[in-house]
């Protein structure tokens, strides 16, 4: 695999870059791209990647 680049949104899902294997709780996999959104607020319908619906619903500025 290659590198791969995560990056924390404000107030948004996990922002994914690069080539990645993710596995459904069954460890079944799913179908990624280059950027995958992954959802942060639990509000998705089509978890566990980001559908929007966060949007004026969730607040989350992180800072290292």
């Amino acid at each position: 695999m290659s590198d791969v680049k995560i990056t924390v949104s404000d107030n948004g899902p996990l922002i994914v870059n690069g080539e990645i294997q993710l596995l459904d709780g069954a460890g079944n996999p799913l179908t990624t791209k280059e950027a995958t959104y992954l959802c942060r607020c639990g509000l998705s319908s089509n978890k566990p990647f980001c559908n929007g619906a966060h949007k004026g619903q969730f607040e989350s500025v992180v800072r290292a």
